[in-house]
């Protein structure tokens, strides 16, 4: 909450679109891009996950390679939380377009967080199709289904 409220009136959320509206500029198209970048990484890391598994495949005499049903969820969940989670609370894609990601209160995320919001990301989509992303569209910061759960929001990069 916002330390600028009297006693006698209602304080305003911190990351509230309408006192600092140049936090929200953009944000929709960026995390789109930001997104697509990590996707690009995270496609990067699939195969070489996959090329190791593959090895290991030929020297476990094909046990290893029970293994490749895994690469995609882990690949993406590990990512997300090791990046998202980390001191920048943003993954790379985030940061190259200029976006971080902040709970309600100002925090930065944490690893649990990180993984709630991978995890929310993944079934939202999955489950309710990638139509569940136009609910950004009538949220005043354009927070997507995920975001409004677990109470985070994405911004422009405040540094």
């Amino acid at each position: 909450m916002s330390s600028t409220a009297t006693p006698y009136e209602t304080p305003r959320p911190l990351f509230d679109p309408a006192v600092r509206p140049e936090l929200f500029d953009g944000v929709r198209s960026r995390r789109i891009m930001g997104f697509l970048v990590d996707a690009a990484v995270i496609l990067f890391l699939m195969v070489l996950a996959s090329l190791v598994i593959l090895v290991m495949g030929i020297f476990t005499l094909g046990l290893g390679w029970f293994l490749f049903p895994l690469v995609w969820p882990v690949v993406a969940i590990v990512y997300t939380v090791f990046t998202l989670g980390g001191r920048n609370s943003a993954t790379p894609g985030m940061r190259f377009m200029g976006l971080e990601m902040r709970t309600l209160d100002g925090a930065p995320m944490t690893p649990l967080l990180a993984f709630l919001h991978a995890l929310g990301f993944w079934f939202s989509v999955g489950i309710l199709t990638p139509l569940i992303l136009l609910v950004s569209l009538f949220s005043s910061r354009k927070r997507l289904l995920h975001d409004i759960l677990i109470g985070t929001v994405a911004i422009r990069d405040t540094a």
